[in-house]
């Protein structure tokens, strides 16, 4: 709800309603809860298909800062398909030309700790991991990557960026 505050003109009379839309209302949607989103998982090759998973994604936009997580729990029939993964956020990104970084975890056989990436002017953002248990460079997450994802897998990333509008 958050948007540009009103330019008061001299001699405006100042009432409550606008004192309520101006003020109250800013505020209230600043402490509001997070709106829900359902996020798109995609691919830079075969798609993958989500079936009988789940994905939940909430965020909160605050002027044009939008604070965002998503979970995504596989399920026994979902396929993955191959390539790169991304998942669609919520409001695109500003261009802004840097890259955002936020924080990504892959719950598998075993706990993997990640960053996200947004790019300027991304409608997508993509997590990277380590691309081995020795390794601490990262790449980006596909069927086999932090490890080969399975049923009950769980992806779960927090991110924060600037949107475009």
């Amino acid at each position: 709800m958050t948007f540009a505050p009103r330019t008061w003109v001299v001699g405006e009379v100042v009432t409550a309603a606008l004192l309520n839309q101006e003020i109250r209302d800013q505020i209230n949607s600043m402490l509001a809860a997070w709106t829900s989103y359902t996020p798109t998982w995609q691919s830079s090759g075969t798609a993958p298909n989500l079936n009988n998973g789940t994905i939940v994604g909430r965020h909160m936009k605050i002027g044009r800062t939008v604070i965002a997580t998503i979970n995504q729990t596989n399920g026994s029939t979902t396929t993955y398909g191959t390539g790169n993964y991304n998942w669609t956020l919520p409001f695109q990104a500003a261009n802004a030309g840097a890259n955002l970084i936020g924080l990504a975890h892959y719950l598998g056989t075993a706990r993997w700790n990640g960053t996200t990436v947004i790019s300027a002017n991304a409608t997508t953002m993509s997590p990277f991991f380590s691309t081995a248990n020795n390794d601490t460079r990262i790449d980006f997450m596909t069927n086999s990557k932090p490890e080969t994802l399975a049923s009950g897998g769980q992806t779960r990333m927090t991110f924060l960026y600037e949107a475009a509008a």
